[in-house]
Order: structure tokens, then sequence, then C-alpha cells
């Protein structure tokens, strides 16, 4: 059974974890009441609040600090768009069937699953300690049936490491390639699976009543931003560079979900796209606050040899060493890395990846992803790609529209040019339907070409063309046609933009933050040898669903002038609390409260009310300290900003020691 490594280094089973998460209501199966549906959840209450507070930070992070322009575009997405995007065409996984059983399975993961489950049965063969030992029940057993304590060659199994290093490479023929050589079937059934063949991930939907126009939900808000790109360029006032943001639901409808939150069809996406000038190599005038940042990089080079070795090395030598292609690119790497430390994930769990070339955009110079490890293995759950100008240019090309920056040049450029100018009137009559195919020839010739043909024109008094469609030739007199040079003078200057974007699964950010913050401690022991476990959850104050535990002593009605003082004054603070009044113990209910991450409690007890003095808890330590409700309220209001730690609150504040009751 596979466990999740606590931020403790404690081993957990997954399934108890999860039912954590499910019981405390951070997310549930959608729908199920009527069974439920894959690749489908809802956030209860502290998943809510939890996603809602990593949002807001990311908006404080990216969109406040950068000056970003925020914009909210529809989920419904007209098919022509998407077909200039190129995401009819080539948004696709692959994805393979058994005949048998119709059980559909997406190609590279089924591929993983069988090598990961041979290699782990190699190394019971071995004679080591598997997860699949703690299997204890026949149905468990049966979800590993592929998993055999058979002992490979080491040959095989460096091939089988090799072949997972670059999995993300494969394209549909090498996958099925793989499924052919090493002989992978259903893992459920042993039977055999077809081919794989491409999988459309989007959504279709009809626009209208009469079902005429047809649509899609979108993939990612990218598209949003690029068809606004003009609008946007105009309300910076022609200023560039400048980036947009956008944060909205994005639908894929995937092939095999699983994993949880981690592969979904409906999820959250927090995506910029940075315009920036491809003149001058991309830089970014605030790279000189980063670049001694250091990243663990994992690159596609590494990769291709099979291996996945991690280089660290600061942001600034990755860029000066063009292993990150650009320094506008490398900005935005170090940036992710300071938000995802910023939320709670642990540093340790964290690497970038370099896409291959096989899994990397046809357009795209280069691009990163930010992998956080789980108990599902490496998860990407952010992309930082440079898209050159692809975007811009396609949609510019289908529609016309001016999707590009004309800037006044500092010093004008001169130069001269070979033009070339076809008489229409004379050209007209005599070629007739001819005349326009001859005159776009005249005009996509290239400056060398026309020199030549210039030449030519002066000493035989013609020249002869070929009309690129047709394959025919023509001949032109002198008296159609005339080649000069012109000296030309340009004051401004035209170009399209390319974009950086990076990428945020929110979703997926959440699970593993989950996964990062979860450790246990243990209880009071309630029985001769059954010591029980308690769950916390160590969210930073600044995401944690409900920042403030309000816990009376006992249900006295002397406590509820202090609690309603308490709750109003943490209101007026921005700081979110909740009352726990029940009847059980106060060290069952931080207990409980732990389980959802809170990490602050206050104690409301007889002296608070002779005094107006109250106990402040922390979470992690279940140390205390004790002062007057103001003290407490703007210590706590600190803590929750980010501006001050425990410890500091710790050194300023009088310890309280007497300790919680079960």
């Amino acid at each position: 059974m596979a466990t999740v490594t606590s931020k403790t280094g404690q081993a957990v089973e997954r399934v108890s974890f999860d039912s954590l998460l499910k019981r405390r209501l951070f997310y549930t199966p959608s729908f199920e009441i009527y069974g439920g549906y894959s690749g489908l959840f809802d956030y209860g209450p502290p998943g809510c609040a939890l996603l809602t507070n990593i949002v807001d930070q990311w908006r404080k992070h990216f969109i406040l600090e950068e000056d970003m322009l925020e914009v909210d575009c529809p989920a419904i997405t007209p098919e022509e768009v998407l077909k200039t995007s190129g995401h009819v065409e080539k948004f696709a996984d692959w994805m393979c069937k058994d005949p048998k059983t119709g059980e559909i399975f997406r190609a590279d993961h089924l591929v993983e699953e069988v090598l990961e489950a041979r290699l782990k049965g190699d190394k019971e063969a071995r004679g080591q300690r598997i997860e699949v030992d703690e299997a204890k029940d026949a149905k468990k057993k049966k979800k590993v049936k592929d998993i055999k304590a058979v002992k490979l060659d080491d040959a095989v199994v460096q091939e089988y490491e090799e072949v997972l290093a670059k999995i993300d490479n494969y394209d549909g023929k090498d996958l099925g390639a793989l499924i052919v050589k090493y002989q992978i079937k259903n893992p459920g059934t042993g039977g055999d699976v077809l081919p794989p063949v491409a999988f459309n991930l989007m959504f279709e939907t009809n626009i209208g009543p009469t079902g005429q126009l047809k649509g899609y939900l979108r993939p990612e808000t990218a598209q949003g931003q690029f068809v606004n790109f003009a609008k946007l360029l105009d309300f910076n006032q022609q200023g560039m560079p400048f980036a947009s943001a956008s944060i909205g639901k994005s639908f894929r409808n995937e092939i095999s979900p699983r994993s949880g939150l981690l592969r979904v069809r409906e999820f959250l996406m927090a995506e910029i796209e940075h315009f920036v000038d491809p003149e001058g190599g991309k830089k970014h005038a605030r790279f000189d606050e980063v670049k001694h940042i250091e990243l663990d990089f994992l690159d596609r080079n590494t990769q291709l040899e099979g291996k996945t070795n991690i280089t660290r090395m600061s942001i600034g030598e990755a860029v000066s060493l063009k292993m990150v292609d650009n320094e506008t690119l490398g900005y935005f790497l170090a940036r992710i890395h300071l938000f995802l430390l910023r939320i709670g994930i642990d540093p340790k769990r964290t690497r970038f990846r370099q896409h291959m070339a096989n899994e990397m955009a046809h357009y795209a110079a280069d691009c990163w992803d930010a992998e956080l490890q789980s108990s599902y293995g490496w998860i990407e759950c952010v992309g930082c790609a440079d898209r050159s100008a692809y975007d811009l240019t396609v949609h510019a090309k289908k529609t016309g529209a001016p999707l590009h920056v004309r800037q006044v040049r500092d010093e004008p450029l001169k130069f001269e040019q070979w033009e070339v100018a076809l008489d229409k009137k004379k050209a007209g009559p005599k070629f007739k339907k001819d005349a326009k195919a001859i005159d776009d020839a005249l005009n996509n010739l290239s400056q060398e070409l026309l020199e030549k043909l210039s030449l030519e024109l002066r000493e035989k008094g013609k020249v002869d063309i070929e009309l690129p469609e047709t394959e025919r030739r023509v001949e032109l007199e002198k008296d159609l046609v005339t080649i000069e040079k012109h000296q030309k003078v340009i004051h401004t200057r035209e170009f399209t933009p390319n974009v950086i974007e990076p990428s945020f699964g929110i979703g997926r950010i959440i699970y593993t933050l989950l996964e990062h913050s979860y450790w246990y401690r243990e209880g009071t022991e309630k029985a001769a040898g059954d010591t029980e476990k308690r769950g916390v959850l160590s969210f930073p104050p600044i995401v944690a669903p409900t920042k403030v535990l309000l816990v009376p002593l006992s249900n006295n009605p002397d406590f509820k002038l202090s609690l309603q003082k308490l709750g109003t004054r943490l209101r007026h603070l921005g700081v979110s609390s909740r009352v726990d009044d029940s009847s059980v113990s106060i060290g069952r209910r931080y207990a409980r409260n732990d389980e959802l991450g809170t990490p602050f409690g206050v104690t409301v007890d007889f002296q608070s009310v002779k005094d107006d003095t109250v106990t402040l808890r922390d979470r992690d330590s279940t140390k205390q300290v004790r002062a007057d409700v103001d003290t407490i309220c703007n210590a706590i209001k600190s803590m929750v900003d980010g501006k001050t730690s425990w410890a500091d609150t710790q050194k300023e504040l009088p310890e309280f020691t007497q300790q919680e009751v079960d």
C-alpha cells in the first residue's frame, strides 16, 4: 500500500491520509450520493478556504508585485479560436483499449505502471521490503496483481529505469513499440491492449440554440489573454514589457482520471502571459534580485541519458550556461520557487524538470516544470514555457488584428532596399486572370533575387519569373515591370512580442501542500499498548483555512462575553476564527483542529473574566503564552501576515505552562 512521507519523515498509509482529508471535508467526490464520477471533486469548507488563501497569496506574489493586468475570460471558447491555436488538432493524449473488457488506459501511464510494478517485484525478489508486503487482504492484492517477486537481469532493470526517465518524450508510435517490446498487458486482467491512438482532451459543446456554432470548454486560460493583447497593450499605454494574468476554471476530458486531485477533469488554473521584446536576449530588469537563488534542476540531456540526477545551481548560473534559455524565463522560475516556499511547499521535495524535445510544443524555445514530490511520485504542478511569438502570430494571421507592438525608434533606421512594381494597367489586359498571381510573385521575391533580376532587366530588357502555385513561368518586358533601389528611412519599429508563460495547477499544488504539511503526534495512552496517533496539518498561517480556534474552558455563561470580544477583535483585524464550545476536553478540541491545520488557539478561562487575559497556543509545538486580549490579537495578526513567527512571539510574551487535558 502506498505511503505518504510526512513533514517529519513519518510513513503514513495514503488510505488513512486521504480518509482524513475527506472526513474533515477538505474535498470529497462530486455527486457521491449517485455513486460519484471519476475526475470530479467538490471542495468542502476548509478546502475552499485553503484554495482561496493560496489564490490570494498568488495574486499578491505575482499580480501585485509584478504590476500585472488581470483579465477574466469565458470558459466557453468558439471552435475557430482553438483551431487557430492548434488545440483542436494537437491537444491530445495517447490512449489504448483492452478490446475484451472495453477498459481504456492512457498509454504512457500504462507503461509506467507496469514497468514500475516489475521493478518493485524485482526488489522484493532481491529481499528488499516493498510496499506491496503491506497488502493484507485479497482485494488489495488483486490491485497489485502485476507485481510479482521476479528477479530481473541487471541490464533489464537499467533499461526499465531509462525508459521511465524518458517516458514524457515518447509519442504514440514509441509507446506502441514499448507495449509490444515489453509485452505490456492490462494489469487487472492480463489481456492484450490495442495500439495507442490520439484522443483530444477538450470537452465539445454547442453555442446557441441552433447547434451550428461549435465550441469547447477551454483547456487553459491563455487564449483569452492572447486575443485581448491589443486592448491590454493600449491599456498599458503601449508600454513593454508587460504581463497579463488570469485565474479561472479549465477543463480536460482526462482519459483515466486517477490520483485524487492530481488528475481531474475540471480544475482551477492561474496563468501569466509575460509579453517581452524578442530583441536583446529577453533580459529582465529585476533578474539581479533573484539570480542568487539556488534551484534543483533536472535538465533534458540528463533525462535523455536515462537518468534523473539533480543539478543544484543558482538561477544566474543556469542562465549564463544557457541551460535556462533566457533571463525572463529564469526570473519566473525563481519567483515560482519563492511562491511555493511561501505557501508551505517542502523545498527538499521540489525540482525543476526541463521538457524534452518530443514533449515540448513545436513553437516553444524552452520549457520547465516545477515538479513536487508526493506519494504518487513527482507531479508537474507549475509549467513555465517560452512560447516564442507563436500565439499572437497565428491569431493575427487568422483575423488580421494588429497583435504587434509599434514603437518609435531612438534613432531612425536608414538602409537601401530593392523595390519592384508591376504596371497593372498594362499587365491586366495582357495576362488577365494571371495578373494578380504575377504581382504576388514579384512582391514575394527576396532582396537577393530582385538585385539579380534588376541586372537582367537592364541587360536583356526582360525578366523571367515563376508563378509558385502553377509552376508556370512568364516573361515580363521592361515596359511592364520596374526594379529599382530606394533609400529607406524608418522611424518606427514593429514586432510581435514573445511570451513567457508560467501556468499553475492550483488543485495539484493544494494536494501536494496537504502531503507536505501532514504529520502526526502520539496522544496519551488510552489503554495498555494502545497509543493514539493525532494528525496535524502544519500550514503556514498565511494559507491556513482558519487562523484561530477560540476555546472556552467550559460552557460557563461568563465566558461568552470574552469570546464575543475576541471574535469581534479578530474580525476587525481580518483574521478568521471559529469557536469550539463542545463538551469534549480542551486537548481533544485542539487535536481535531490540528487536523484542520488551524495554527493558533486561544483559551478563555476564569482568569480571562477577571483580568481580560487569554492563553495563545501554537499548533506545532503546543507551547502556550499568556497576555491581554489586544496583545494576543495583535501577535496573531502579525504572524498571520507573515511579519513575525511563533518564535518571535514566544520571546515577547510570557510562557503559560499549564498542560492540555485530554
